[in-house]
């Protein structure tokens, strides 16, 4: 079963390279996303939503291969299977592309946008559907990113041991001159 966490981040660009670090892990098989969503919330109040598997291209790649698949089985019947694979192509791709248009995959996007206006503007928020993970390593490589859990479906020890590991990245003191940011406004999980 697949575990959902959102993380909010005090500046519009953290959460998209907390993704890309994310994308690295999943590379060397330290954690296993079945779906990755960053919510960016703008100075003027829009919130922009950037998904990790652009479904439409998905669909049009799939309906394409199948569509070739089976024009080319049904043009052998009528001795002209390119013209069977060129015709089941061009129809694949269409009906893959229109179908994955319409599809919501992984984390619910009325679910991202109602956490997204939560937001305060210049912040942002990364959505996580986790498949697996080896958690100690995952954190350890995060260490370096400062953000806090507005919702997750972890059991109490495990969102306790995210929300530390977030907690204990570098945070400017105020010897340096920085002002301390606000946190976020979330909904009670």
């Amino acid at each position: 079963m697949a575990e959902l966490v959102v993380v909010g981040f005090h500046n519009p660009t953290d959460a998209d390279r907390v993704l890309t670090e994310l994308t690295r892990l999943q590379k060397e098989y330290l954690i296993e996303l079945e779906d990755a969503v960053v919510a960016i919330r703008s100075q003027d109040g829009t919130v922009r939503i950037k998904q990790s598997v652009n479904l439409v291209s998905l669909g049009a790649t799939t309906g394409g291969l199948r569509g070739a698949l089976w024009g080319s089985l049904i043009g052998l019947l009528f001795l002209n299977p390119l013209a069977g694979f060129a015709i089941g192509g061009a129809v694949g791709v269409g009906s893959g592309a229109l179908s994955g248009s319409m599809i919501d995959y992984g984390i619910n996007d009325g679910f991202i946008r109602s956490i997204g206006e939560t937001l305060k503007p210049e912040t942002s928020a990364l959505f996580l559907l986790i498949r697996k993970s080896q958690p100690e390593k995952v954190l350890a490589e995060l260490a370096g990113f400062k953000g806090h859990v507005i919702r997750s479906s972890l059991s109490p020890e495990q969102e306790a041991k995210l929300q530390a590991a977030l907690t204990r990245a570098h945070s400017p003191s105020p010897s340096e001159g920085v002002e301390a940011v606000g946190t976020m406004a979330a909904q009670p999980t």
